[in-house]
């Protein structure tokens, strides 16, 4: 690491709020990446008849477990779990009751089945709940929504897709704003006069209308939203970056490196865009804050991701529509605050970090 960047680092370990605020998103997202070994409706790792099965990497028909049906076992039932538990005894498994299996659980160590800490994935449908939304209780701890999905289990993958997204939309965006700011400022012009008046007339599309014609003739999925979204999303960091290299490309020293006969890339890339990089990162926290709130808006109003996808606006969408459920409305809104006030509180610190006019004691 060089002594500029361990600088940052420490400058940014200083600032007490955005390094916890730091560790706090890197744990709950290293949760959310493993989401499928802690919300499943499939279990971690089987022991039948001597052999291991891990039906989270594999799927396996019920018949492997001395069943009937060619097609994948349904763990959560009972017949699958007396089935696995009683090493395929099928006439023992027909009509067995629930307490009976628990039993079996609990003395019988030949076979056994290791299940996640949630039994429910975020699209499972929980057939043992009597009705729905229903409450918080010992099953599901944040209840369930209105078709008996478990609350947990569809924040923690919602969590994932929402970052990952914005992640995403940043990522490209960032590159393609400073590349186009960076072509604008430093070549001016008709350069800079052509793309000015081809971004006014991008930035005036309505890409809420986009996204729904695009959506009624394409079926519409994670890719291609996030695809569309970097569309209209990247010129908001065109006029930051045009305006830095539009002061810089005059500067002695770039006056200098061109007298040199240094190519104009590498004047852009070493000299003038690590100028630009405090100007830029400013801007990440809005821009990861707003593709989040993008995300959240489209699948909101219906015109974002499927509904198989776990998504914290359809969570949102179901607590407006289910006044008497507040539980849901009130595990959106605290995933929402919490997740969002730590993006901003950490980069707060990396913009602070980057600007050596700030100096934590």
């Amino acid at each position: 690491m060089s002594p500029i960047n361990k600088r940052r680092w420490e400058n940014f370990k200083k600032n007490k709020r955005a390094y916890f605020s730091l560790f706090i998103f890197c744990s709950v997202f290293l949760i959310s990446i493993f989401a499928e070994f802690i919300a499943n409706d499939k279990p971690l790792l089987i022991y039948h008849n001597n052999e291991f099965y891990s039906p989270i990497f594999k799927k396996y028909s019920e018949r492997e477990f001395g069943g009937e049906f060619e097609t994948e076992a349904e763990y959560k039932t009972i017949e699958v779990k007396c089935l696995i538990l009683s090493g395929g005894m099928l006439e023992e498994c027909l009509d067995i009751p629930e307490q009976t299996i628990k039993n079996i659980e609990k003395s019988d160590l030949k076979n056994w089945i290791l299940w996640p800490i949630i039994n429910s994935s975020f699209d499972t449908v929980n057939y043992d709940v009597e009705i729905a939304p229903s409450p918080p209780d010992n099953n599901h701890l944040l209840g369930t929504d209105d078709q008996t999905r478990d609350v947990v289990a569809r924040i923690i993958y919602g969590f994932r897709l929402s970052v990952f997204f914005a992640f995403l939309v940043t990522f490209f965006s960032t590159i393609i704003g400073i590349g186009a700011g960076a072509v604008q400022g430093f070549f001016g012009g008709w350069t800079d006069l052509i793309f000015q008046r081809f971004i006014e007339i991008w930035t005036s599309l309505p890409y809420l209308y986009v996204i729904i014609i695009l959506a009624a003739v394409f079926p519409m999925n994670f890719w291609l939203l996030t695809f569309i979204v970097i569309l209209f999303s990247w010129t908001a960091l065109v006029g930051v970056v045009r305006a830095e290299f539009l002061r810089v490309r005059n500067f002695e020293y770039i006056m200098a490196a061109r007298a040199l006969g240094i190519s104009n890339l590498k004047i852009i890339i070493r000299h003038i865009i690590p100028n630009a990089m405090v100007a830029s990162i400013t801007l990440l926290p809005f821009f990861i804050t707003g593709s989040i709130g993008t995300l959240a808006t489209l699948d909101f109003l219906g015109f974002g991701l499927p509904a198989n996808y776990p998504s914290l606006g359809e969570l949102a969408l179901q607590a407006k529509n289910q006044l008497n459920a507040p539980w849901l409305g009130i595990s959106a809104f605290v995933t929402f605050t919490v997740m969002l006030s730590l993006q901003v509180f950490i980069f707060e610190g990396i913009r602070d970090a980057f600007d050596p006019r700030k100096v934590f004691v």
